[in-house]
């Protein structure tokens, strides 16, 4: 399963790292790639939850405009 997350806040690379970090400590999270200047982030995985990826990046202060 594939989702990509577009994400509005990231201003840095350590905005990309927090951003990565976040889905990565998701359980069934396989890779992550974010993407500063697309504002994306694609994410690889099983069971990926729309609410759970929204919640984690959105903890770290990021808004989460659509999941893909």
């Amino acid at each position: 399963m594939e989702k990509t997350l577009i994400i509005e806040g990231m201003s840095c690379n350590h905005c990309v790292s927090h951003v990565k970090n976040a889905l990565m400590d998701i359980e069934g999270v396989e890779s992550v790639e974010v993407s500063l200047e697309n504002k994306t982030a694609f994410v690889k995985g099983n069971n990926l939850e729309d609410g759970k990826m929204k919640a984690e990046v959105e903890d770290f202060g990021y808004v989460v405009v659509e999941i893909k």
